[in-house]
């Protein structure tokens, strides 16, 4: 069990070290707030792709345009103005009135009339600023509406880059009195009228609860935000779209009477500013290219409680800090055994399109699962994943190479692929030892190389066998065959190890039909360079070998040996130039598929009965390949030459020779008649 567990650790050794630092590294990062920024970006992006929402017809915003105040003729619309104003909406019957306009100080003409509708409007609510900011210092209420308790706090709350994604729904300055927000005065007042009465939480008492709406108070690390000040009770606001979400009409357009008469009736009305030159505007997620102003911000957060507890309308909520943790450990994960698997597939420094393809894939499903997330009003930060999944993937492309790949680049010039992974992602890759696995061999040799090199200088030779030995080669690792060793001009493949496959018998023939089609490519660059021409033979047989590292602590080769091997190199020494023997081990196999030209009995040496051979030419189902072989017609001559001439047994050529006689003859055969004598 040990020792299962400590191959399992040594083969996953990249992923281990590489996804647990990299996690960790980008959560420090995360908690640094050096992903803040990005993880906003990110979030913003999902709120402008999710599906357009119709306008709350339950809210309405009276706006003060550009046009109001050049029909007023000064900067800001006079109390008497706004006492009409009033009194036109109050006709209408509206449930709820909001003044988001700052009137601690009369703006005569009118002051007094304005005063009397404060004191007649009981669904009134003027607005103060809780707290002094950047944006300005704190400001009081109309006092008569103070003294009602008809006020509220418009204040809002800027991220550091200005976009305001969070609002208020109470506030506590420093006296100690806790305060209203203006959205959820509103939607309180509304809701009553839907017998909705604020209730706490039974899943935290410390949260606000409307039907069954549960608001969850803001913290600090929520969604993506690091350390952020979480004072009051805030919340994320759930815009529901751009500017211009809600049903909008100017101050003129009511005082004039050009609305519908039931326009406002038993709805919300904000009163404020939409003029640009009042300088109430706010960027938020929104705000490509226009900000939004402040009156439909509020807007914003009082549809968002009704629509939570009416509708059901879903609350922008995080994941507990633990479960994001786990969630960059996990992409961090991912990202590494993608990486780390793809060592298999040629390296991860080519970047196939498969590897490239699975990268695309997985970071668009996180992508996709942060905005499907957020369609049900959960914040999942997706930067911090998405980094941690590529980091590691990108660390372990560099660790592979620092530490293996030029030992793979080596060794892969004397070794296979998965050779060299059997031997570095395992433990015991270095260790002598073998075990029995049924193989299929491929033994291939040119015919008459040793005359043809004979007459040619050692440079040519080896150009020759570079030029043989480059196409073969690559024909080979393309069947997936490992190629045991060259000796001299001939090959020794394995099919089957060291990993087996349930066709290996199969490739194993279709290889060495195209090795034998590949010849004529061999021959071309041999002409074209003045270099006569070769043939090659080819012997397959499979049964159980061992297969390992054989050899001494020293000087060891991974390798295969046994009587089949044997019996491979023997088949292989009966073929001639273009030939494919196979054993019957070797048909029974492959099966049916085989295309068998002809069959032969041969008596190897060490049989003390004869074996039948298979002449293949070609291999049919999904391979599909076949030999082109031309018909010999041999000629009769017309005068029989007498030629002496000696048996070649193996690589063995016996020392007795015979006299014949050459009676047919063609480009690539002869027949000889002869009768053979035993040799003394």
């Amino acid at each position: 069990m040990w020792a299962k567990l400590k191959r399992q650790i040594w083969e996953w050794r990249g992923v281990l070290i590489a996804a647990p630092s990299v996690a960790a590294l980008v959560i420090a990062l995360r908690l640094a707030g050096f992903l803040q920024p990005l993880e906003w970006a990110s979030y913003d992006q999902f709120l402008r792709l999710r599906p357009k929402e119709p306008p709350d017809d339950r809210i309405v915003i009276v706006g003060i345009t550009e046009s109001d105040l050049q029909k007023v003729g000064r900067g800001i619309v006079p109390d008497l103005l706004l006492a009409q104003l009033l009194q036109k909406i109050k006709q209408q019957q509206a449930i709820a009135i909001a003044l988001d306009l700052y009137r601690d100080l009369p703006e005569e003409p009118g002051h007094q009339q304005l005063v009397r509708v404060y004191e007649t409007t009981p669904n009134l609510i003027g607005i103060k600023k809780v707290l002094g900011d950047a944006n300005g210092p704190a400001v009081n209420p109309p006092p008569q509406l103070l003294q009602r308790g008809q006020v509220s706090a418009n204040d809002v709350l800027l991220d550091a880059d200005l976009k305001l994604r969070r609002g208020f729904l109470y506030l506590t300055p420093k006296d100690g009195n806790t305060i209203e927000s203006l959205g959820l005065r509103l939607a309180l007042i509304y809701l009553k009228n839907r017998v909705i009465e604020p209730k706490a939480a039974k899943v935290n008492p410390n949260y606000l609860q409307l039907g069954e709406a549960v608001f969850a108070n803001f913290e600090k690390n929520d969604g993506g935000y690091v350390n952020a000040d979480d004072g009051g009770y805030q919340i994320l606001i759930n815009y529901r779209g751009p500017q211009k979400s809600f049903k909008t009409v100017s101050i003129m357009d009511v005082l004039e009477n050009r609305n519908p008469p039931d326009l406002l009736r038993d709805r919300i009305v904000l009163i404020g500013a939409i003029a640009q030159s009042q300088k109430d505007f706010f960027s938020t997620p929104y705000s490509i290219p226009t900000r939004t102003s402040g009156v439909e911000i509020h807007a914003n957060i009082t549809s968002q409680i009704i629509s939570a507890a009416l509708d059901g309308r879903p609350l922008i909520k995080s994941l507990p800090d633990s479960l994001e943790y786990w969630c960059i450990f996990g992409w961090s994960l991912l990202g590494a055994i993608l990486s780390w698997q793809a060592r298999y597939l040629g390296g991860v420094a080519k970047f196939s399109a498969p590897i490239v393809a699975s990268y695309i894939l997985a970071g668009g499903s996180l992508f996709g699962i942060g905005y499907l997330d957020l369609l049900q009003g959960v914040w999942i930060p997706v930067v911090p994943p998405a980094i941690a999944f590529f980091c590691s993937g990108i660390a372990i492309t560099a660790y592979i190479p620092r530490t293996a790949g030029e030992i793979r680049k080596t060794f892969g010039r004397y070794l296979t692929d998965e050779v060299v992974a059997n031997l570095l992602d395992s433990p015991a890759g270095f260790k002598l030892g073998g075990e029995r696995k049924k193989v299929t061999i491929l033994m291939s040799d040119l015919r008459g190389f040793s005359a043809i090199s004979e007459r040619l200088s050692p440079e040519t030779v080896v150009s020759m066998l570079n030029i043989y030995l480059g196409v073969m080669v690559d024909i080979i690792t393309s069947y997936q065959g490992t190629i045991d060793a060259f000796i001299g001009d001939g090959i020794l493949v394995i099919f089957g190890a060291p990993t087996q496959r349930e066709d290996d018998a199969e490739r194993a023939v279709a290889c060495a039909v195209a090795m034998q089609l590949a010849m004529d490519s061999v021959n071309e660059k041999n002409t074209s360079l003045c270099l006569p021409k070769l043939a090659m033979g080819i012997g397959l047989n499979t049964g159980e070998a061992v297969v390992g590292n054989i050899g001494s602590q020293k000087h060891a080769k991974y390798s295969v040996i046994g009587s089949h091997v044997n019996l491979a190199a023997r088949i292989e020494s009966y073929t001639v130039g273009g030939q494919i023997l196979i054993s019957e081990s070797t048909l029974k196999d492959v099966g049916y598929i085989l295309k068998i030209d002809k069959q032969i009995q041969v008596q190897p040496k060490g049989f003390h009965e004869p074996i039948p051979l298979y002449d293949v030419a070609g291999i049919g189902g999904e391979r599909n390949i076949f030999l082109t072989r031309q018909e010999e017609n041999l000629i009769l001559l017309k005068q029989e030459i007498t030629v002496q001439y000696t048996v070649i047994d193996g690589k063995q050529v016996e020392r007795a020779t015979f006299k014949g006689s050459l009676v047919k003859l063609s480009a690539n055969s002869a027949e000889i008649r002869s009768e053979r004598l035993e040799p003394p």
